[in-house]
């Protein structure tokens, strides 16, 4: 009897072995908001925009997970090398395997420029063409602001995207 509980333990302690990759793999990508750590292991070191290529700002980014793996991912980018008219709105990239929905704007899935002007959160394709601008609102609230990062929304389903205090409410489009 003592031999048979002994030889099931290397039997438990190997199953216990294989599985925990697979409890770590599924809680890695489990939905939900992701840090910048997260994000940033998942996004370019460069980022092609109206003819030129951007450094993007890692250390400033952002991201949503969603329920099937799907991902949105936001960063800030270094746009000195751009005019300073493209400079001004062209503040980070935005990278989304899923529609989604800002203020109304369907947003299909693609790689896009953004950047907050005047109150407003302007989307642009790859071209600098704008494709829709929704209103930002201020968080006052907001005690310590980044320059970049994504928050959970008042409802389910819903997330706000910051640059520093000024906030964009968004969710997966149907």
């Amino acid at each position: 009897m003592m031999r048979a509980i002994c030889s099931a333990r290397p039997i438990h302690f190997l199953a216990a072995l294989f599985l925990l990759p697979v409890a770590l793999t599924a809680q890695a990508a489990a939905p939900g908001i992701l840090n910048s750590a997260q994000a940033g292991k998942l996004l370019p070191a460069s980022v092609y925009f109206d003819g030129q290529s951007a450094t993007t700002q890692l250390r400033n980014s952002a991201g949503v997970r969603f329920a099937d793996g799907q991902l949105a991912l936001a960063v800030l980018v270094d746009s000195s090398g751009y005019s300073g008219a493209v400079a001004q709105k062209y503040q980070g990239y935005l990278l989304t395997g899923v529609p989604l929905d800002f203020a109304g704007h369907r947003l299909g899935a693609g790689a896009y420029g953004m950047g907050v002007v005047q109150g407003q959160l302007h989307i642009m394709d790859l071209g600098d063409h704008e494709l829709f601008a929704a209103p930002a609102t201020r968080d006052a609230s907001m005690h310590r602001p980044v320059p970049l990062q994504i928050l959970a929304g008042a409802t389910p389903g819903t997330y706000r995207l910051y640059f520093g205090r000024e906030c964009v409410q968004f969710r997966r489009a149907e």
